[in-house]
């Protein structure tokens, strides 16, 4: 298990980059300054970039791309579409000495785009994450006990492959390394299909009647099966976008299932209903 210390030997005392300065940004250079780690913070805005020094998220931070000149590793928390596509702006600011490392969900479409365009790159996602954005939103201990997927093409020296293991462990994450396609379908299941599924909830009782009665009876169960529908819509968008095939077949799949239910609601089967019941009740503990 790599320790803080380890990390530290691994970058050798040089500081990390990180661009994208929010939720996940903002978060890696909370957790990373705690274990001593310095950090440098590039971002578009001068109101960003002085917040996020107000806030202890990085101890440098500029709108001058300059400020990551010395970073031995730069973490890149950019919405996917600059992941997927890639400003030349961006990839002109990324030091040539630097691992870099995407924290983005969807991983083949990045992993095609930024692979072939760096000297040195490892494709990861930080399965975290809160309802919050922004340079406010950073947290501390976001990645404790979660995954920190990485998926090597297999192009990848084994150094490099060493250190983008050492963020996750040093972060108190649980390191997992898997084929990018195979991740995306993951989680296209578990997290970007979701989103519309908790969207189409919403919608359907946005027109159910009588509309003030529905609102006043929402409670907890509505509450969790709506809330990531009602999140971010731009990175709700973002990632069937840049997932479309494998979000695609998540909904064919998540439609069948529901037409079953249907059925037997329909058929007023209702041994054969408590028994699905009792199959999904025992197949959840496996997923959380």
């Amino acid at each position: 298990m790599t320790t803080a210390t380890d990390l530290e030997q691994l970058l050798a005392g040089a500081p990390v980059g990180v661009v994208g300065l929010g939720l996940i940004g903002g978060s890696l250079g909370l957790d990373l300054r705690a274990l001593g780690i310095p950090v440098h913070g590039w971002a578009h805005r001068a109101a960003t970039a002085e917040r996020a020094l107000a806030r202890g998220l990085v101890d440098q931070a500029s709108t001058d791309p300059a400020v990551l000149a010395d970073c031995a590793a730069v973490l890149l928390a950019l919405p996917l579409d600059q992941l997927v596509q890639p400003p030349p702006a961006l990839l002109a600011a990324l030091p040539p000495q630097a691992l870099v490392l995407d924290m983005g969900s969807v991983k083949l479409p990045v992993l095609q785009a930024l692979q072939p365009r760096l000297q040195r790159f490892v494709a990861c996602h930080p399965m975290a994450g809160t309802a919050q954005a922004g340079v406010e939103a950073g947290i501390t201990g976001l990645f404790a006990g979660r995954p920190w997927v990485i998926t090597p093409s297999g192009d990848e020296p084994q150094d490099d492959l060493i250190l983008a293991r050492a963020f996750g462990q040093a972060l108190g994450s649980t390191v997992v390394e898997c084929d990018a396609a195979a991740h995306d379908r993951a989680v296209a299941m578990i997290s970007h299909m979701p989103v519309l599924v908790s969207a189409a909830l919403l919608q359907s009782a946005g027109e159910a009647q009588p509309q003030a009665l529905v609102q006043l009876l929402a409670s907890s169960g509505f509450a969790d099966t709506t809330r990531i529908g009602g999140g971010n819509p731009a990175l709700g968008t973002l990632m069937a976008r840049c997932n479309r095939a494998a979000v695609q077949q998540a909904l064919q799949d998540y439609s069948e299932a529901l037409q079953q239910l249907s059925a037997l609601v329909e058929q007023e089967d209702w041994p054969q209903l408590e028994a699905a019941l009792t199959a999904t009740q025992a197949a959840r503990p496996g997923f959380l």
